[in-house]
């Protein structure tokens, strides 16, 4: 059974292995291994998920099964940092959907829609009336989901990953 909680200092191992293993997924096919490796080294390290957590800004929530880790979300609180993205939202105060990332293995299992509202339930709680998210324009599968879970798309950013820009949509919906 999947079980959904707020992460904490003692996740911070098992979040970077758990990153690792996700972060491709969401990546375009031309995406460098080199590229994935220097994110994953460079933002997504056990020493950067150390910093999420002790940030009162961010709320990092895991879904866990049988002491496994097998996906996590990230809220970001406040306005969005991103010009484009600042500039395409309009709903505030928000909660950027920073990370939300489930094991290969878990896809189609039903892990994926309670840690969604368990999320988006954090960030209402926190006081958040909308939320945001960037999405890469060739993940048309996240793309689904999110719209399945009530984000439309307001507008485009770009996301740097190994040097090479890349485009995605932003999507926000209403809490």
């Amino acid at each position: 059974m999947v079980t959904i909680r707020r992460a904490t200092g003692a996740d911070t191992a098992a979040l970077a292995e758990l990153a690792a293993a996700t972060f491709r997924l969401a990546t375009p096919a031309h995406t460098t291994e080199q590229a994935v490796a220097e994110f994953l080294r460079d933002v997504l390290a056990e020493s950067n998920f150390a910093g999420f957590l002790a940030d009162p800004d961010r709320v990092v929530l895991v879904a866990e099964e049988d002491g496994t880790l097998q996906g996590y979300t990230m809220l970001v609180f406040g306005d969005p940092t991103d010009a484009d993205a600042r500039a395409a939202i309009s709903i505030r105060p928000t909660a950027e959907l920073s990370k939300c990332y489930l094991r290969e293995e878990i896809h189609g299992r039903g892990v994926a829609a309670p840690l969604m509202a368990a999320t988006l339930a954090a960030a209402r709680e926190r006081g958040a009336v909308g939320s945001w998210l960037g999405v890469n324009q060739e993940n048309g599968r996240a793309i689904r989901f999110y719209e399945k879970n009530g984000f439309v798309k307001v507008g485009v950013k770009r996301f740097l990953v190994g040097g090479r820009y890349e485009d995605d949509f932003v999507l926000e919906r209403a809490l």
